[in-house]
């Protein structure tokens, strides 16, 4: 596990095993670091501490073993995004489950998916079973046709794990299940902190599809447009939409797409192309759109959803925190750990213990 770490870390920086050793202090020798990530060789305590400091890695990162391997890792990402980027993604990814997963096992709480294999399908067709999927979901989870609040707390509430931090600029978000020695696996999401709201919503239900569906089964449908048609069909139900809009419009004007972004928090771009599924516009409307009016709108949001307002104040990963606060108000964790699992200061702790220093 170690050695597994070791590599990942060092591939994240960039770095060779010589460029490593060069770095190191106290020094150590290429062959070394190439037995230390073959598990050959145990690094001594100081040569570890110095291993963290070069790679800007936790101890916990090279030394914890909550996660064991990353399974089927999905990435929603940019075309161009570098094997560096990918690896620092995961090694971002697995700091925090590990981080997650302690707490977990600090409070003794469920960490695994009841749900997953249950509606895990291998393939699908068809963009209409896409859209079926979709609908399947929401009425198991009794979602009912209204637009969904927070997809954070929704994925929370079902047990995957939601993270949130600051992944490469080429990286929106990354789903796997999380395989852990002698225990289950669990499921896991991580969103990049750098995009708007409308884009983190459209991630999480990307890669939400990504654990629901493993192929499309048809080789005209590419995986990832599949997990795209999924994700608008789950956060914008077709009758929901057609009750708004109508059916079967000549055009429809940018007041109109404004308001049903804000409905539904999503990007003008994803509504656009959902009216187009579910029939209210027809392909040459919205083609001519985005040759016209639209036609900045994949690089710039109109009116975009401000920070704090809306979806945008709900929108947030809020498990994890509620779990090390509840910890540490049980007294099971010291302040100190406390911000080490949170990346806070101590200070900010202890005004959480304790509340804002009186006037």
């Amino acid at each position: 596990m170690f050695g597994q770490r070791l590599r990942l870390a060092r591939k994240r920086a960039g770095l060779s095993m010589r460029s490593l050793a060069d770095q190191m202090s106290p020094k150590i020798s290429a062959q070394a670091i190439s037995k230390y990530e073959a598990g050959k060789m145990l690094p001594s305590s100081a040569v570890l501490v110095a291993l963290g400091k070069a790679l800007d890695v936790s101890l916990d990162f090279l030394m914890s073993a909550q996660v064991e391997e990353l399974d089927g890792l999905e990435f929603r990402k940019h075309s161009r995004t570098s094997a560096r980027d990918r690896a620092r993604a995961e090694a971002i990814l697995i700091d925090n489950l590990e981080r997650y997963l302690a707490i977990e096992h600090i409070l003794d709480v469920p960490g695994s998916v009841e749900w997953a294999e249950q509606r895990r399908y291998d393939s699908v067709a068809s963009t209409t079973e896409i859209d079926d999927k979709a609908d399947a979901l929401r009425n198991a989870w009794q979602l009912g046709l209204d637009p969904i609040p927070s997809l954070c707390e929704l994925l929370e509430s079902k047990g995957i794990k939601v993270v949130e931090d600051d992944l490469p600029e080429r990286i929106n978000g990354l789903a796997c299940r999380v395989l852990r020695d002698g225990k289950p696996a669990a499921e896991a999401v991580i969103v990049s902190n750098r995009i708007s709201v409308e884009r983190k919503r459209l991630t999480l239900a990307h890669e939400l599809a990504h654990r629901i569906i493993r192929s499309t089964g048809n080789p005209a449908i590419k995986l990832e447009k599949a997990m795209n048609r999924f994700a608008g069909a789950f956060l914008i139900p077709s009758q929901h939409l057609l009750a708004l809009a109508g059916d079967h419009r000549s055009r429809i004007t940018y007041y109109e797409i404004m308001r049903l972004k804000r409905i539904y928090g999503v990007s003008a771009t994803a509504m656009l192309i959902r009216l187009q599924q579910v029939g209210v516009l027809s392909p040459s409307t919205v083609q001519h759109a985005f040759m016209t009016y639209a036609r900045s709108w994949r690089k710039a949001e109109p009116e975009p959803i401000p920070h704090n307002h809306g979806f945008a104040a709900f929108e947030r990963p809020r498990r994890f925190q509620r779990l090390v606060s509840r910890a540490l108000g049980e007294e099971l964790i010291s302040p100190a750990r406390a911000a080490a699992l949170l990346n806070q200061s101590l200070d900010s702790i202890e005004q959480q213990i304790g509340g804002p220093a009186s006037q």
